[in-house]
């Protein structure tokens, strides 16, 4: 490291391996990140998957949803996510939405990518879904109504947001899965 350049080889400070290693990389740890998060709409029949889940000790409803892991890329995060949340193993047909947004109460900010798995014309039943996160208490199938009867359940007012922008798609202002493009 040339010395000039080397903002931490001030008079009483030390030069740590892991602050060399920051500084190496311009924005180091005091860049915001916000969590990557996935989320599923899976539709059959006009009712949506969703998963029950205990947060703060109260059941509430949500998306099948989880964090983007290291080393992996977006669509295989929510096949993941799917996967472990409900035993499903499919395949998103397409994005809905990108998704920017805060949660005061924890102070944390969340960039949420939701993916879409439309199955009306792939199988002919409802598919039985068994959630192999212990973390997830059941899986339902709710129709839209139900899902804003229970908007006082929802783990975030994101779940009703995802799935109302979802019904308001137009085929032309569907994301296609190739416009995610990753290095991974």
């Amino acid at each position: 490291m040339n010395q000039d350049k080397d903002q931490n080889n001030l008079p009483g400070r030390e030069v740590t391996q892991e602050f060399a290693l920051q500084s190496e990389n311009e924005h180091g740890d005091k860049q915001f990140k916000p969590n990557t998060t996935v989320a599923a709409i899976v539709r059959f029949n006009d009712k949506y998957l969703v998963v029950e889940e205990l947060e703060n000790k109260q059941r509430v409803y949500n998306q099948p949803a989880g964090h983007l892991e290291a080393n992996e890329n977006l669509i295989d995060a929510i096949k993941r996510e799917l996967l472990e949340e409900t035993g499903l193993a499919l395949s998103p047909d397409y994005l809905s939405g990108i998704y920017y947004f805060h949660r005061p109460e924890l102070n944390l900010y969340f960039m949420r990518f939701c993916f879409v798995f439309e199955l009306d014309n792939k199988i002919t039943q409802q598919p039985n879904s068994t959630p192999q996160d212990d973390e997830i208490i059941a899986t339902h199938w709710f129709s839209l109504e139900q899902i804003r009867a229970s908007k006082h359940k929802l783990r975030s007012a994101m779940v009703l947001d995802c799935i109302e922008d979802y019904l308001q798609l137009s085929d032309n202002k569907k994301i296609p899965l190739s416009a995610l493009k990753t290095n991974l």
